[in-house]
């Protein structure tokens, strides 16, 4: 660690100008990051003082396929990106997290009291206890600190901001008391736990494992404990397309139901076979008795577990598509998941309020305006929040100007690929 001010300093003579190129994919985001970094590292001194430093970052996600399949231990495709979450943190040996999220309050948490508090739900204060609760839980140190985080990850837009948050939170349990050597697949099952049992929202691991692995990332969560994953290699440049995210400026408020209802609706099919998860079922079993699952469950519980068992074969296509470099291929698996979560999976808008369909209309008019230059699906866990397109280079102008007369000035995010998930930058 340094003092907060030779981070500084080092920033401004371009000392790390090298590796935030490697984090943040290019060097059209390094002026950004520089200035991003010593504004960071000068609030921390405000709020904290002169002390030695060390500076973290988590990624947010992309998941490019498997919507809603995790939960299900099925498999997943997903990418971290250059958007993160860094947080600028010092220990302490008060026992204490002290820690500041942007322009919000302080939070501190006591980590000699690790339990579950039902009054601190759907808190950050939550999601700190959790984190720490999980580190102890599993044999690793934990201990104080100070901290100062700030993060581009949209918030509501799918990019997994709480994901990012929770790997953060655990990177720096590992900088500072573990010598680094918490495994990022460890601190991704960590964050999950923080956000199911500390937060309060029911959520798969595909996430945090994005967030905390990072790079394009393949996962087979058939065993959730041992997890395999494999890097999956692609040349989206090469192939001159880039990843779309657009932002569709829908609220995420009220709908928890609709989130929940998706796993619940798929274990209830599950449990009709005597089972926890359908991966645990094949799919000529469960085709054999849809005719008394639509009697005892209901039609879209079913057809949710239609999108399932096909999700799982176009994450596989996706994936051997990208490693083969056949990238018409790879379009026509993510075309194909898109339309399948909106007539199978129907998480593209919330019956709750049927007149209000951003989501809808970002992919309708996305479909028009990419005729032969991009495909496009829902992004993330879908109702409202953000749509993602895979868009020809020589389109992407377009299409954003297109696309933000819709839904706003700078609501078309063009990402790359990170090759990093939770790491500590300097």
């Amino acid at each position: 660690m340094k003092n907060w001010k030779e981070y500084v300093q080092d920033i401004k003579n371009g000392v790390y100008d090298n590796r935030l190129r490697e984090v943040y994919v290019g060097p059209q985001m390094v002026p950004y990051n520089v200035q991003r970094y010593q504004d960071a590292l000068a609030k921390f001194h405000s709020l904290f003082g002169d002390k030695e430093v060390a500076v973290y970052s988590a990624p947010g996600r992309s998941e490019v396929s498997g919507n809603h399949t995790d939960h299900q231990h099925g498999h997943v495709l997903a990418t971290s990106i250059n958007l993160d979450t860094i947080g600028v943190a010092a220990p302490t040996d008060d026992g204490m997290v002290h820690l500041v999220s942007g322009n919000a309050p302080l939070l501190e948490v006591d980590l000699s009291d690790t339990e579950i508090c039902e009054a601190e739900k759907e808190t950050t204060t939550a999601l700190i206890r959790g984190v720490a609760a999980g580190l102890r839980q599993r044999g690793y140190a934990i201990g104080g600190f100070e901290a100062y985080v700030t993060s581009d990850v949209l918030i509501g837009a799918g990019m997994s901001s709480s994901a990012a948050f929770e790997s953060l939170i655990g990177t720096i349990f590992s900088g500072m008391y573990n010598d680094m050597k918490v495994p990022a697949v460890e601190i991704a099952k960590i964050g999950q736990y923080a956000e199911n049992a500390y937060f309060g929202k029911p959520c798969g691991l595909m996430d945090q494992m994005a967030c905390s692995v990072g790079g394009l990332v393949y996962i087979d969560f058939a065993d959730v404990e041992k997890p395999v994953i494999r890097q999956v290699s692609s040349d989206f440049e090469g192939n001159a397309y880039s990843l779309c995210i657009v932002d569709t400026k829908g609220s995420h408020a009220d709908l928890t139901d609709d989130y929940a209802a998706i796993p619940r609706e798929m274990k209830e099919i599950a449990a009709f076979f005597g089972k926890e998860y359908l991966r645990e079922i094949p799919v000529a079993e469960f085709l054999a008795n849809i005719a008394k699952i639509r009697e005892s469950i209901g039609d879209r519980a079913v057809l949710r577990a239609i999108h399932f068992y096909t999700e799982q074969d176009r994450v596989l296509e996706a994936v051997a598509a990208l490693e083969a470099n056949d990238f018409a291929g790879f379009l026509q698996a993510i075309a194909e998941s898109g339309a399948s979560s909106a007539k199978n999976l129907q998480n593209i808008f919330s019956l709750k309020n049927p007149n209000v369909q951003n989501v809808s209309v970002a992919l309708a008019a996305s479909e028009y305006y990419l005729k032969g230059k991009g495909v496009c699906r829902v992004h993330g866990g879908g109702f409202a929040g953000t749509i993602q397109a895979f868009v020809k280079n020589d389109a992407v102008a377009e299409y954003k100007t297109e696309i933000e007369a819709i839904f706003g000035k700078d609501s078309c995010h063009v990402l790359k690929v990170r090759p990093y998930g939770g790491i500590r930058v300097m």
